[in-house]
C-alpha cells in the first residue's frame, strides 16, 4: 500500500505540465512562491534598442535555476515574438551557458543554469532576432555553495515601493519609455501661424486658341491630384466661323509653303550671283517667320483640338471655366499648384521686436497634433515686416516650409519660436506629464514592472519637449505613452498575475 501511494503521488508530479508557474504576482504586487526554494533575484536592464526584465531564483550550486527573461523591443514597446536567447554565466575563462530557440510565451524566454562552483560571476544574455542582435551583462552575481548561505545572506525576493505595472499590460497597450536626456531649450514665444502656398508653386494654364473647353475626366474638381505630362483639357475651335484654328493652321501651312518655295528658288539664284545676297536674308527671314507660326499653330494640335498639358506633378487648385464653355486665347482655364513647399505666416505683437534678430527656431504643426522643426526641416527665414499700422497691427515673419503640409491652404496652426539663449537642462518629451490642477508629474520606471509617480518643476517649453527643474535625474526612465494606465493601475485595490507561466 505504501508503494501504491508513492507511485500516485510521483505520478501527479510527472503529469504536471513543465511550464507550470514556480511563481507569481499576488495581491500586493510582490512575488508568491509555491515552495520552500531560495529567494528571486530580479534585475532591469535597458540598451539602446531592448529592455531586459528578468527573475531567476538566486543561484545555488548543484540547483537549477529557470529564468524568466522579459524581453522589450523599445521602439514600440513590444514583446520579442521570434528570436533565440543565450544566457552565461562566467567567472575568468570557465563558464556555463544554456541557449533557448524562441519565447515560451511573446517577450519571454526561459533558459535554465545549473552552477558548479560558488563564487561571484558575470550573467550576459544574448538576444538575437530576425532584425537585430544585443547583449546584456549584469555583473558580480553571487553563486552560493548553499542554501543556508542563502538565508543567511539575508536576500529578500521583493522590490520595495512602487507601482506595479506587469510587461503583459505594457505590451498589449500603446506604452512606450524613454531615458531622461540633457539638452539645450530655448526661451518659446508662442504664438499663431497661417499656412500658405509658395507664389513660385502655383501656375495658371491659359488658353492656347479661342474655342470650347472640353475637360478630359469626369471628375474633374479643386484639389484632385494630377501628373506631369498629363491631358488636362482640351480646347476646340470647330464649327466656329472665325477664330477657327484649323483654318488658321491651313492658312499657316500655306503661307509656310509658299515661303519656303521661294526661299529655296532665291538661294539658287544667290548661289549662282544673279541676285544680291541681301534680298536672299528677306526671303529667308520670311521662311523663318512662316515656319514658326505654323509649328506654333500646330504644337498640341490633335484632330481638331488643342490639348492642354500639365507641366509637373501637384494639385487643382482653381478652376477658372466650365466643360463646354468658351474661352478666348489667353483667357485661364485653370490654376494648379505643386506644394513641393508652403509658406507659414506667423505674427508676432511689436513687443517682442527686439528679440526677433535672436530667433533660432520654429515650431509649427504640418498635421493635426504633430510638432516639426524649421531647422530640422530645412526651412528659412523669407522676410519680416519692420513696421506696423492700425490695420496690421502684428509683426509678420514669413518661413520658407520644406516638408509635405497636410493641412489646408490658409488654415491656422499653432506656432512656437525658439529664441534667445539656450539652458543646458533635463528636457523631456511633453506627452510625459501628468497634469493635476496645475501641478505636474511623470511616471518613473523604477524596474521592468515596477513604477513610481514622481513630481517635477517645469521650466522652458518648446513644441514636443519640456525642461524639468527639479524632480528627475539623466539616465532614469520615464513613460511618455501610458503613463495615465500606470496611474490607474496604483488606484487598484487588486493587482492582475501574471498571464504567463515560467
Amino acid at each position: 500500500m505504501r508503494c501504491l501511494l508513492f507511485l500516485i503521488i510521483a505520478s501527479f508530479f510527472s503529469c504536471r505540465p513543465s511550464g507550470e508557474s514556480e511563481h507569481s504576482h499576488d495581491n500586493s504586487g510582490g512575488h508568491s512562491h509555491a515552495d520552500e526554494g531560495p529567494p528571486t533575484e530580479i534585475h532591469t536592464l535597458w540598451t539602446g534598442r531592448t529592455e531586459l526584465f528578468v527573475e531567476f531564483p538566486v543561484l545555488v550550486v548543484g540547483s537549477i535555476s529557470k529564468f524568466a527573461a522579459h524581453f522589450t523591443v523599445l521602439q514600440g514597446h513590444q514583446p520579442v515574438e521570434k528570436g533565440q536567447v543565450t544566457v552565461s554565466l562566467v567567472k575568468g575563462s570557465k563558464g556555463i551557458r544554456h541557449t533557448v530557440e524562441g519565447p515560451t510565451s511573446p517577450g519571454i524566454f526561459s533558459p535554465a543554469l545549473q552552477p558548479k562552483e560558488p563564487g561571484v560571476y558575470t550573467l550576459t544574455f544574448d538576444l538575437t532576432t530576425p532584425e537585430y542582435s544585443d547583449r546584456m551583462i549584469i555583473d558580480s552575481v553571487r553563486v552560493f555553495a548553499t542554501l543556508v548561505e542563502v538565508d543567511l545572506a539575508g536576500i529578500s525576493s521583493e522590490e520595495e515601493g512602487g507601482i506595479t505595472f506587469l510587461k503583459e499590460q505594457a505590451w498589449k497597450i500603446n506604452f512606450q519609455t524613454v531615458p531622461v536626456s540633457e539638452k539645450e531649450i530655448y526661451q518659446v514665444m508662442s504664438t499663431s501661424g497661417v499656412w500658405k502656398v509658395a507664389p513660385s508653386d502655383y501656375q495658371t494654364l491659359v488658353a492656347p486658341m479661342s474655342g470650347r473647353v472640353q475637360f478630359q475626366r469626369s471628375t474633374f474638381t479643386e484639389g484632385i491630384p494630377i501628373s506631369r505630362g498629363q491631358v488636362l483639357l482640351t480646347v476646340s475651335s470647330e464649327g466656329l466661323t472665325t477664330n477657327n484654328l484649323n483654318a488658321d493652321i491651313e492658312r499657316a501651312k500655306a503661307d509656310l509653303d509658299q515661303a519656303q518655295a521661294e526661299y529655296g528658288r532665291k538661294k539658287e539664284l544667290s548661289q549662282s550671283g544673279i541676285i544680291p545676297r541681301s534680298e536672299l536674308e528677306q526671303v529667308e527671314q520670311k521662311f523663318l517667320k512662316s515656319k514658326i507660326t505654323y509649328e506654333t499653330l500646330a504644337s498640341g494640335y490633335q484632330e481638331g483640338v488643342k490639348e492642354v498639358i500639365v507641366p509637373f506633378n501637384g494639385f487643382i487648385k482653381e478652376l477658372r471655366t466650365t466643360n463646354g464653355g468658351y474661352v478666348e486665347q489667353g483667357d485661364a482655364l485653370v490654376t494648379i499648384t505643386s506644394h513641393r513647399s508652403s509658406i507659414l505666416e506667423t505674427q508676432v505683437s511689436p513687443v517682442f521686436a527686439s528679440q526677433l534678430e535672436s530667433i533660432q527656431d520654429v515650431w509649427y504643426q504640418p498635421k493635426n497634433g504633430v510638432w516639426s522643426s524649421l531647422n530640422q526641416k530645412g526651412g528659412k527665414l523669407l522676410s519680416s515686416a519692420r513696421e506696423v499700422d492700425r490695420d496690421k497691427p502684428l509683426l509678420s515673419l514669413f518661413y520658407q516650409v520644406n516638408e509635405g503640409i497636410e493641412m489646408p491652404e490658409g488654415s491656422f496652426t499653432p506656432v512656437q519660436l525658439d529664441f534667445g539663449e539656450p539652458n543646458f537642462s533635463v528636457v523631456i518629451p511633453e506627452n510625459a506629464l501628468l497634469e493635476d490642477y496645475g501641478t505636474y508629474a511623470v511616471m518613473v520606471q523604477l524596474s521592468g514592472e515596477r513604477f513610481e509617480r514622481r513630481d517635477v518643476t517645469i521650466g522652458r517649453r518648446n513644441g514636443q519637449e519640456v525642461e524639468v527643474l527639479d524632480g528627475l535625474r539623466p539616465g532614469e526612465v520615464i513613460v511618455t505613452k501610458g503613463a495615465y494606465q500606470v496611474k490607474m493601475a496604483s488606484m487598484s485595490s487588486q493587482v492582475p498575475a501574471h498571464g504567463h507561466t515560467h
